[in-house]
């Protein structure tokens, strides 16, 4: 996609996220890298992902200072960090989901999961979420911790494609906002899932039997 359909998919997609309620207010943001890694569109600062405008959207450069559009968002240096640590990502989207945050609040699976794989297509296409602590919304730190985590478990030949910010919500990347979006919603109704049903998760067996069939990363 040139810049201009970059700009439109935001908006279909943040449109969307608001529809469905995956976001509310002005909580949440999305970006996406420039071709040919000329720099990244992402949503303003404060703005409704429902209301946006193609104009408005921020265009800031390789190093992140602001070329044009509104004021890009405070997370802009947490994105950035992901783009760093994963040179396949194309994209992020980041949300307040009621129940991923609402898993973090009563208490996630395991730190390194934040619900277990109880479903086939969770552990298809969603993978591995670690949790990651608490900090202030916009702190730097959040991003040296997430590329830390993209880090290792690559190393683990696990490779991840989300986390969980404690009380905050997920930030999830892929190579499309329709695949990072896709992702999204599995690991939301997974949350909602689990929290109604505490499920136990799938078999080793039945985990392996994806591995060998789909190539899943778990």
């Amino acid at each position: 996609m040139n810049e201009a359909e970059l700009r439109d998919e935001i908006c279909r997609v943040g449109l969307s996220l608001y529809q469905r309620r995956y976001v509310h207010a002005s909580a949440g943001n999305i970006s996406v890298r420039l071709p040919n890694n000329s720099g990244y569109l992402i949503t303003p600062t404060d703005a409704c992902l429902g209301y946006l405008e193609p104009h408005a959207i921020a265009k800031v450069d390789v190093k992140g200072q602001q070329v044009s559009g509104d004021r890009a968002s405070k997370t802009l240096a947490l994105h950035r960090a992901i783009y760093d640590a994963d040179s396949t990502a194309q994209c992020v989207i980041h949300t307040h989901s009621t129940h991923l945050v609402a898993l973090t609040l009563k208490g996630v699976w395991h730190q390194e999961d934040v619900v277990p794989p109880i479903t086939p297509y969770f552990v298809m296409k969603v993978g591995h979420v670690p949790l990651i602590p608490y900090h202030r919304p916009g702190d730097p730190k959040v991003g040296e911790l997430i590329s830390k985590k993209i880090q290792h478990m690559k190393a683990c030949q696990t490779p991840i494609r989300a986390v969980m910010l404690d009380r905050l919500g997920p930030n999830v990347w892929h190579q499309a906002l329709a695949q990072a979006s896709a992702v999204l919603e599995e690991l939301e109704e997974t949350a909602r899932l689990y929290l109604m049903t505490q499920s136990t998760p799938l078999t080793e067996f039945q985990i392996q039997e994806l591995r060998d069939q789909f190539d899943a990363k778990w």
